[in-house]
């Protein structure tokens, strides 16, 4: 997702300079004219904003905090930190707080929409921070997606994380409906069509429906960060006192692709955990749609 993200500035004439801890997922964007810097505060110290997008809070962590090569020691007064990970509330707030000390800002961002959102740039930002910070950067926003104000430093986070829960309990009604409709006797193609002009219909519909039948369980984005971003929610339930069983039960479900060895899978791939748990098989769905294709 980054790097499509990283793409829409490039494209748009903005000067970019990119880091990554594997060179080779960087090339592209140097190929598109980004400059390769060789640490987050490398990258820091030649902008006056940075983008992150990295997979779980402690990476968050050292690449924007860590004393020797993390970039906000490296960021000039003024500069912005704009975290775009699905990380932690209380990170996002202690990012923005260290941010302060040094005449700097920080916004917490994370987006949602997936690979094709970040191709796109549709994804749907949850802005967290500074408004008049967040209006300022309102071009640099547009061209990834919409920015939608949620609130102070750390609401981002909290929007992003609430979004997760909705998702989570909607990826688990649309395995069961297919499942459900596949024991059934139905054509599962003719039934995804027909539910998604009625109140059944959803984005997740949209994006992952035709790819849960082709078997296409390619990471738009991945089991491994779901199952991160899951127990995030149920830490902060647990922090609220809230009871959110849909929630767990979903998390549980992701969970069990761990023990399968199969974490790098995108999250349509949940079919999988119900197939396994009733005993049935979408697979020749999946040929019969190819040969018809």
């Amino acid at each position: 997702m980054g790097r499509s993200m990283c793409g829409h500035l490039i494209k748009a004439g903005y000067k970019v300079t990119v880091f990554n801890r594997t060179l080779s997922k960087a090339q592209p964007l140097i190929d598109m004219g980004a400059r390769l810097a060789q640490s987050p505060l490398a990258v820091a110290s030649q902008s006056d904003v940075v983008f992150s997008i990295v997979g779980f809070p402690s990476d968050v962590r050292s690449v924007l905090l860590d004393s020797t090569s993390g970039a906000l020691p490296g960021l000039r007064p003024g500069g912005v930190l704009v975290d775009m990970t699905t990380s932690e509330p209380s990170l996002a707030a202690e990012i923005s707080a260290a941010a302060t000390i040094k005449d700097c800002h920080s916004v917490d961002a994370p987006v949602s929409g997936g690979d094709r959102g970040a191709k796109n740039g549709s994804l749907a930002i949850f802005a967290g921070g500074d408004k008049t910070v967040i209006d300022r950067l309102s071009p640099l926003f547009a061209l990834m997606g919409r920015v939608n104000y949620m609130g102070a430093p750390g609401k981002g986070q909290f929007a992003k994380l609430a979004n997760q829960i909705t998702i989570a309990s909607t990826m688990v009604g649309l395995v069961e409906g297919i499942i459900y409709a596949h024991k059934a006797g139905l054509n599962v193609e003719s039934y995804l069509n027909a539910i998604s002009t009625g109140a059944a219909g959803s984005k997740s519909l949209d994006l992952y429906g035709s790819r849960i039948l082709k078997r296409d369980f390619e990471a738009g984005f991945y089991v491994n960060h779901f199952v991160k971003d899951l127990g995030i929610c149920l830490k902060e339930c647990q922090n609220m006192g809230l009871a959110l069983p849909g929630l767990a039960l979903a998390q549980q479900l992701y969970l069990s692709f761990k023990a399968h060895g199969e974490g790098n899978l995108g999250t349509q791939a949940l079919i999988l955990a119900l197939e396994r748990l009733n005993n049935v098989s979408l697979e020749n769905l999946a040929s019969s749609i190819s040969a018809a294709n």
